[in-house]
């Protein structure tokens, strides 16, 4: 059974011959940069090869084809060329991380260093206008930067949240397609990251990759406005579905079933300790857009439809079946609530479940190898059984995370087929 064959089983929740693996599909799904440089020198023996950075943001690393390989990975990546601060990954350069790891950056990545000895990093790489990041001395990831200017509610325009969701040319998917039909050539699984879809994304209010960001773009004031300003924020979700709905229509038509899987919604709706939107606001606001995308997908195409919302979602779930996903990320069984066997006995016949194999908050960064191992197998064990399980750790790998503890990981999943 090959990576693609073993992914298109798990999806339709058929037998396998060992567990489905993804790292490094999605920008929820992947290792940093520094960790992955780590990992590749312990594994390979390559300690001068520099890795790419692909999302500057949470500054993760790609997973090459020979690491894949290595690693058993069975998950190519579909996204989009431009990363979140609006350059492409092109041009390569060399940059040194503030823990020293050397790795290569794209050309626009452009820095400049704050009055503390961070860096701060702008749209498009622009550093004649006013920074969209900024990540602090020692810090191992950028922080958004709001750019929000004075709001004025009667002058508020739902078009101006608007202004970075446009119709695709099949100019703009053609990157797409040249991933897709790498993934199949080289007899991966695929997962799309689907522009423009996920709705009210809060890692996506702030929009770093623009220069100027009219609307409503500070976090706080997002999150105030679901509910003091929910007409405003109702009329921005109806027209970005709209566009939305023409884009995956071409999308659709463009990769077809060379996708399996696509990426929506990285909306958080849980905390640590529960939801932090009350099921009928979830019902009232999101739920509506989330069904209408869904049913599109799953109309038109074979593709399978993945959320990802970190925290306690429990409460959720069935909310999100009933509204048309198909696969659950990351799986926060940290969580209150998130018991890994309950949610199996659940909700394992309706969704898949893309996470869950390991608890990067303690476990995988504090945990010995032993008990990595351990819960490792343990999930699999749960997740997987009889089938249902793509599996990867619950949300990225975070820098700092031991090298042993990772290559503990791996090991366990290689060792739960035998």
């Amino acid at each position: 059974m090959n990576s693609r064959e073993r992914l298109q089983k798990t999806l339709n929740h058929e037998p396998i011959d060992r567990v489905c693996v993804d790292f490094g599909a999605t920008h929820v799904t992947g290792i940093s940069a520094s960790t992955l440089s780590k990992v590749r020198r312990a594994l390979l023996g390559e300690d001068d090869f520099r890795v790419k950075i692909i999302e500057p943001f949470q500054m993760l690393g790609e997973i090459d084809d020979k690491l894949m390989d290595a690693l058993g990975i069975d998950v190519m990546p579909v996204l989009p060329p431009k990363t979140m601060f609006g350059f492409e990954n092109k041009d390569w350069k060399p940059f040194t991380m503030f823990d020293g790891t050397e790795v290569l950056v794209p050309g626009n990545f452009n820095v400049t260093p704050d009055e503390k000895g961070g860096w701060y990093l702008y749209p498009e790489g622009d550093t004649s206008v006013p920074p969209s990041g900024h990540m602090p001395k020692d810090g191992f990831y950028f922080d958004a930067i709001c750019r929000q200017g004075a709001i004025e509610d009667d002058k508020l325009d739902p078009a101006d949240n608007l202004v970075e969701f446009g119709e695709l040319t099949r100019a703009d998917i053609q990157p797409l397609l040249d991933a897709a039909n790498a993934a199949v050539q080289a007899e991966k699984g695929t997962i799309l990251s689907a522009p423009g879809t996920g709705f009210g994304d809060i890692a996506l209010v702030p929009a770093m990759w623009m220069k100027q960001t009219p609307g409503i773009r500070d976090v706080e004031e997002w999150y105030i406005s679901t509910a003091m300003r929910r007409d405003y924020v109702y009329q921005v979700f109806e027209k970005q579905c709209e566009i939305a709905l023409k884009n995956l229509g071409l999308l659709i038509e463009t990769l077809g079933d060379k996708i399996q899987a696509v990426f929506t919604t990285g909306t958080d709706f849980g905390t640590q300790n529960g939801l932090f939107i009350s099921p009928q606001a979830y019902r009232d606001l999101y739920k509506p857009f989330h069904k209408a995308i869904n049913d599109f997908i799953h109309d038109k195409s074979s593709w399978k439809v993945f959320i990802h919302s970190c925290g306690a979602v429990k409460e959720l779930i069935p909310e999100f079946i009933e509204a048309g996903f198909d696969i659950l990320n990351p799986v926060q069984c940290s969580a209150v609530g998130m018991d890994p066997q309950e949610l199996k006995d659940e909700f394992g016949q309706d969704v898949i479940f893309w996470g869950g194999g390991v608890d990067t908050q303690k476990t995988l960064p504090f945990g010995s190898p032993e008990d990595v191992y351990h819960e490792v197998r343990q999930r699999i064990e749960i997740f997987n059984n009889p089938t249902g399980m793509v599996f990867n750790t619950i949300h990225n790998i975070q820098a700092k995370t031991p090298v042993e503890n990772v290559l503990a990981l791996f090991r366990a999943i290689q060792d739960s087929s035998k």
